[in-house]
């Protein structure tokens, strides 16, 4: 069975945090918790403060080749982990990940876009022994890795690291009911927006790219919260050595 189609932690971090240093003003009149700070300045307390934490809750729409991919995943530095994923056309899947152990369950329409091209009773057979029921796999099976990149936080937060372009503060912004600043910075023809937390840890909330060939946006909330993931009832495992 071919893959879900892989979305890359390397890749949406190397989009959503381009750069986050260098020059960048601050306004006279300013005021609030980043009053008398830089763009690059606020921008680097955000990094440290969302980069030190022990889990955190990811949501990510985006607009790809394949269509409209929508993920959300709840990820600690412990391993435990649990998401779903959408992508246009093709279906949706959900992960559980528990220590050294994954569950992965798929719909109807995703399992029959990754058999595209087998033959027709070998899929209506993977569909009605696999629609809407978990399967267990080990963490470090390769085929798994690729499944569950967005559970591996510690290298989502590695990629959380500034460089030498262009942060400039624009102002006051509101994320989920929470009062941030946003920051914004281009890259040839794109346009990154980051807004950042005003009140509490200055955590990055939300970062959204425009103007590229794959405009993205992403969530990130839940910081330091516990994640719940469970091994899903017996009953509804496939074994698959069966």
């Amino acid at each position: 069975m071919r893959l879900v189609t892989r979305i890359s932690v390397n890749t949406l971090c190397a989009l959503a945090l381009v750069g986050l240093a260098a020059c960048g003003t601050d306004s006279p009149k300013e005021t609030g918790p980043f009053a008398g700070q830089s763009g690059p300045e606020v921008a680097n307390k955000a990094l440290k403060a969302t980069n030190g934490v022990k889990s955190l809750r990811i949501g990510v729409d985006m607009t790809t080749p394949d269509g409209r991919v929508q993920a959300d995943f709840a990820s600690s530095l412990g391993g435990d982990c649990t998401g779903t994923m959408t992508v246009g056309g093709q279906g949706s899947m959900e992960i559980v990940k528990t220590g050294g152990t994954v569950y992965t369950k798929f719909d109807e329409a995703m399992l029959r876009a990754q058999m595209k091209g087998e033959p027709k009773a070998e899929a209506d057979a993977a569909v009605e022994m696999l629609a809407g029921k978990w399967m267990e796999s080990k963490a470090s099976d390769p085929d798994t890795a690729e499944a569950t990149e967005f559970c591996d936080l510690k290298a989502l937060l590695e990629e959380f690291e500034a460089n030498d372009n262009a942060a400039e503060k624009k102002g006051p912004s509101t994320v989920a009911g929470k009062p941030s600043l946003r920051l914004t910075e281009k890259d040839g023809k794109e346009t990154y927006t980051f807004d950042v937390a005003a009140k509490g840890d200055p955590y990055i909330l939300r970062v959204t790219s425009r103007g590229g060939e794959e405009p993205m946006t992403m969530h990130f909330s839940d910081f330091d919260a516990p994640v719940a993931a469970k091994k899903p009832a017996a009953k509804d495992i496939v074994d698959l050595e069966q």
